[in-house]
């Protein structure tokens, strides 16, 4: 298939591997929600320590801080090693955390026997995998738009948002069968869970991973990173493949003259510019997203479902996140940013401050359900994506790259703080832990209203335009 000269079978195929390590971005992080119940029993057993919920708590969020070592090395992984060799480094990272979340116990600690050794394995493994999702984050998007036409580049990079989100609705689904196919009855299902059900959740990431891993392998390295090492002739052909031979030469010569970039000390623009990409990621997390996400199931248990039907609700909260992240997609050039962003975070509030009405008054049923799925649809169609977007093009070409490994670092630092401290807080009020995630929507709105600007229809160079104004 070709159109304009460009080789788009080609183009698609790379593209299409590429977004895998998307999926598995997804995947791993959200395999902890069918997991975490199971995990919570299981190291309440141990003799020789006490499990607590802040415990429990950093179990469940530890892959974060694979997350933001993943996310503060991968520049520099990318720079000196190239971006296909940081991709095969993330899939082979994605496999050993499944393989070793599966068995911590590595032939060498006595398997099955929970313990404070095993827990500290365990939590090794989610941090490697946390290292890769963290890799995956920053270089997919990097490859992606590295390698696609100006034309469809925007597109193609949205499509690796979409599958982070798909991988979370694999992932839910397939926690649901594994669940579901332990055993008969519950009390043989709970049982088994415990035993087995957790261990299988994660070993199923390690089938995609190894898939990544091979295909990764049939990929090219960018034409970018084969310019900056010096290997024209290498770029040139790639390019040609892909975008046909007179435009190939002309991007070439594009690539060539746009190599050395001007650097400028990171507050050349002032403190604001920062400080508005730093507060558009904390707010990202803070207003709880991935609570919900990391710990769906728990929260549908909570408000009365069976475990049985937690499992289901998650799925279709799985469905629900795919259909509005295409809303995003759709509609985040024809109406901006800022109205996307201010509706989303009205919409989160309205239902986060829902949830807590029926916290405090225990009338838990379909109501809170509904507006659950009101908070996640809310986020997919706005702070999910768009907040992505927002950081990758409001700084001013010259401090990009470090201004972004700032705002990126805050991002898992924040979602870290806000995932780990989630079961002490329920555990203190359920319906005061959501009345804080509400008003930290109400101050996301207030704070994009106030702050942030309008960057639709901008160019990359109108940023520093626009900050010097400022």
């Amino acid at each position: 298939m070709s159109t304009n000269g460009q080789n788009r079978a080609y183009l698609f195929s790379i593209v299409l591997i590429a977004v895998i390590g998307g999926l598995l971005f997804g995947y791993d992080t959200a395999v902890i929600s069918g997991a975490e119940q199971a995990l919570d029993s299981f190291f309440r057993g141990a003799t020789d320590f006490t499990y607590t919920k802040l415990i429990h708590g950093f179990t469940a969020s530890s892959a974060l801080i694979g997350c933001i070592i993943g996310g503060a090395i991968s520049g520099v992984l990318a720079s000196a090693l190239g971006r296909k060799k940081s991709l095969l480094i993330a899939g082979m990272l994605f496999f050993v955390a499944s393989i070793g979340s599966w068995c911590p116990e590595s032939g060498i600690l006595p398997y099955g026997q929970p313990s404070l050794q095993l827990l500290i394995a365990f939590n090794i493994y989610r941090i490697i995998g946390g290292i890769g999702v963290g890799l995956a984050s920053a270089i997919c998007p990097m490859y992606i738009a590295e390698i696609s036409p100006a034309n469809i580049r925007g597109t193609l990079v949205s499509c690796n948002q979409f599958a982070i989100i798909f991988g979370m609705l694999v992932v839910y689904f397939v926690n649901y069968l594994i669940r579901n196919n332990l055993a008969d009855t519950q009390e043989e299902i709970q049982a088994a869970m415990v035993e087995i059900g957790w261990r299988r959740m994660f070993l199923c990431n390690a089938i995609p991973a190894g898939i990544f891993f091979l295909l990764v392998f049939l990929v090219p390295e960018t034409p970018r990173y084969l310019v900056m090492k010096g290997k024209e002739s290498s770029a040139l052909r790639i390019l040609c493949k892909i975008n046909g031979p007179d435009e190939g030469a002309r991007v070439l010569e594009d690539i060539k003259a746009n190599l050395v970039e001007k650097k400028e000390s990171l507050l050349s623009y002032g403190i604001t510019v920062i400080i508005v990409g730093v507060l558009l990621s904390f707010f990202q997390q803070a207003i709880g997203i991935n609570v919900v996400l990391y710990y769906a199931p728990r929260i549908f248990e909570n408000m009365g479902a069976s475990v049985d039907a937690s499992m289901m609700q998650t799925v279709v909260m799985g469905i629900v996140n795919i259909i509005f992240t295409l809303v995003a997609i759709f509609t985040v050039d024809k109406f901006g940013r800022k109205p996307l962003l201010i509706i989303g975070s009205t919409g989160m509030m309205i239902g986060m401050v829902a949830l807590s009405i029926f916290s405090f008054t225990d009338m838990i049923g379909i109501g809170a359900l509904i507006f659950i799925i009101i908070y996640t649809a809310s986020f997919m169609m706005s702070w999910g994506p768009i907040c992505w977007v927002l950081i990758s093009e409001i700084f001013p070409n010259t401090i990009r790259s470090q201004a972004v490994a700032i705002a990126v670092a805050m991002q898992w630092v924040s979602n870290f703080l806000v995932s780990s401290t989630f079961p002490s807080l329920s555990a203190w009020n359920i319906g005061g832990t959501w009345l804080i995630y509400a008003a930290m929507a109400l101050l996301s709105a207030i704070f994009v209203w106030k702050a942030v600007p309008e960057t639709k229809g901008k160019t990359l160079e109108d940023m520093s335009r626009l900050w010097k104004k400022r």
